[in-house]
């Protein structure tokens, strides 16, 4: 699909979509406390899909109505040799390996090829340290362990989701555990949301200290709420504010957990200097900060080395990207220096390189200059809604199929 864009003004109020992050999680927890739950404020981007699918692959009722979904988690971990569909959700393969590793019998989680390209080094060598088979193909994985509550040592500086993973793992099993992160600790507040999620159903996981996780015995029970809304997907909405739109943004915890609502301070250093930002916190938010800084007075990121295994490698992305439109990047030693540039669209029709943050991160660029992005697809992944909810703002754009 192509998004074509005229230069325009948005307008108006809006609430943030719901948390994908946090619905990932709700719906997890609601299978592990083994009692009926009711989600709502649910948004069915493909990622939450995913995360649907393997829940009913490995035996739950998963019940969307709307935006509600009712889980039963009765029939949950009783699956025989079942196949988990991840499509391209990192947090969905990530999250339900361990879960997986639980079952002693072997379990075949799939998707595509990019997806297998993000690194799984951290569960791989689990499995060879136990003695599990873990077993990687382009596009799957096959794997069969017996796994057992202990004390785990795992690196946290490739992915929180990984710590993720084996703590939703650990409380099904439901003895006491530790997990003891390695440092670097990055992006600490996904695992403070997974603790927070788990705590409504009754779960006792806290951090015993900044690199110690406890798991203890708990009885789970039935918790049904609402999903706040996404910080991560908020950012590019203000984004938009950020350069001459009025828009209202409801829908957004103040006291979220979410790391991705640092993007309102981050946002106000690039409009009023040239800031050194550390993003490696935040990774997600790498290519709007990228797009605005390139709009304003420019700007130097630190920590973005993960960028490199999202969706596509997203500083190669926007560097040829802004490339095409005036700009560009410095690359640097786990460090990209935005440069302030002059962007203009000069024609050639931009690529989402089938990452929805790309597509959005261009969209915000193209409200103000004018152009084109093929692949605008993507944004399914995360906010299906993207195109429609800027439109009803103001956005002046067609979508080709």
């Amino acid at each position: 699909m192509i998004a074509t864009f005229k230069p325009s003004t948005l307008c108006g109020s809006i609430d943030a979509p719901p948390s994908k992050s946090m619905a990932h999680r709700y719906l997890i927890g609601a299978a592990l406390s083994g009692q009926t739950c009711t989600l709502t404020g649910v948004d069915y981007s493909e990622d939450i899909l995913a995360s649907m699918d393997c829940l009913q692959a490995l035996g739950a009722d998963v019940t969307p109505d709307r935006d509600t979904v009712t889980i039963d988690p009765r029939g949950f971990m009783t699956a025989e040799n079942p196949v988990l569909n991840c499509r391209e959700s990192g947090s969905t393969l990530r999250f339900f390996i361990p879960l997986a590793l639980c079952l002693g019998r072997p379990v075949t989680l799939c998707g595509s090829e990019r997806l297998f390209e993000r690194p799984l080094g951290v569960y791989e060598e689990l499995c060879r340290d136990m003695g599990f088979s873990f077993c990687k193909s382009k596009n799957s994985v096959t794997l069969c362990g017996s796994l057992t509550s202990g004390i785990f040592r795992i690196r946290g500086d490739v992915s929180s989701q990984f710590i993720t993973g084996l703590i939703l793992a650990l409380v099904y099993l439901g003895k006491d555990s530790t997990v003891e992160i390695i440092p670097p600790f990055e992006s600490r507040a996904y695992v403070e949301l997974t603790i927070s999620a788990l705590t409504s159903f009754g779960a006792n996981v806290f951090f015993a200290d900044g690199h110690r996780i406890e798991i203890k015995a708990s009885g789970l029970h039935a918790y049904s709420g609402r999903i706040e809304g996404d910080y991560s997907n908020a950012a590019f909405l203000e984004a938009f504010n950020r350069i001459g739109s009025k828009i209202t943004i409801g829908n957004l915890k103040a006291d979220s957990l979410q790391g991705d609502r640092v993007y309102a301070d981050y946002f106000d250093r690039i409009e009023n200097g040239t800031p050194t930002l550390n993003i490696s916190d935040c990774p997600d938010l790498g290519p709007v900060l990228f797009a605005l800084a390139a709009l304003k007075n420019g700007a130097t990121f630190t920590g973005t080395n993960r960028l490199k295994a999202k969706e596509s490698d997203r500083i190669a992305a926007m560097q040829e990207e802004l490339s095409r439109l005036g700009g560009g990047l410095i690359l640097g030693d786990n460090t990209v220096t935005v440069p302030q540039a002059d962007l203009r669209y000069k024609g050639e029709i931009l690529d989402g390189h089938n990452d929805h943050r790309i597509v959005m991160a261009l969209s915000v660029i193209l409200s103000q200059t004018g152009g084109a992005i093929r692949g605008a697809e993507a944004v399914k992944k995360s906010y299906p809604g993207f195109f429609e909810d800027i439109r009803r703002l103001g956005a002046e754009l067609d979508l080709l199929k």
